[in-house]
């Protein structure tokens, strides 16, 4: 999934950010409001980490723009105040979620991964397709019964190859997805992940590129 985290508190939103990463989510990360308003618009992120008190464009104004506009991401908001009124008002804007600070990391990511499954249809924590079991929550993969190791990038690459519908996923789609915003759109990042997914996933081969289109798992015959 891709996150953005909004918070005016370096250290804070990089420690957010760097945790997330540690996740395998792909995270890009703003400092002020005015900065965050410009990423929203340019990009559909799955769910963005709002803090309610930003220079410029306020928590609350970004929100506004999330919910009028043409993506689906969920908002978290974060606000160092608890109180009951604050919670309604802020959820009242059409946030998703609302977390008070100082909150625990492992609350978070689960906040942050309950509303990424609002923004797709509901998969299974296990997904099977062509012989290769995966596994969302231990994020492990095995095939024929052979665990497979792989790396953040490379599960998350998986992951969208076997989402239930999936059927060409493009490379655009996968730089999205599973990198950030510092990725070069002209990188061959996702061509050498699928170079190494596939050694590891032996044979018979069952991940086909189609020139032009893009990536799809077939059926070993």
């Amino acid at each position: 999934m891709r996150v953005l985290v909004v918070e005016d508190e370096r250290m804070l939103a990089d420690a957010i950010a760097k945790g997330l990463r540690a996740e395998g989510m792909a995270v890009d990360v703003c400092y002020d409001g005015d900065a965050a308003r410009l990423r929203l618009a340019a990009y559909d992120y799955d769910v963005a980490v709002l803090d309610r008190d930003l220079p410029r464009v306020g928590g609350d104004d970004l929100t506004r723009k999330v919910v009028a506009g043409p993506h689906s991401t969920r908002v978290l908001m974060l606000t160092v105040s608890s109180g009951i009124d604050d919670r309604v008002h802020g959820l009242s804007l059409g946030a998703d979620d609302y977390l008070a600070k100082p909150f625990a990391f492992a609350e978070l990511v689960a906040r942050v991964r309950a509303l990424a499954r609002r923004t797709a249809p509901a998969a299974p924590p296990v997904l099977e397709r062509a012989g290769i079991t995966l596994d969302t929550v231990g994020r492990q993969v095995f095939r024929g019964g052979r665990y497979i190791p792989l790396s953040k990038k490379e599960f998350g690459v998986l992951a969208e190859l076997m989402r239930p519908g999936a059927a060409v996923v493009t490379s655009e789609r996968l730089l999205e997805k599973v990198w950030d915003e510092h990725i070069d759109p002209a990188t061959n990042v996702v061509r050498v992940a699928m170079m190494t997914l596939r050694r590891k996933l032996g044979d018979p081969p069952v991940i086909e590129t189609l020139p032009g289109s893009g990536y799809v798992i077939r059926e070993a015959p």
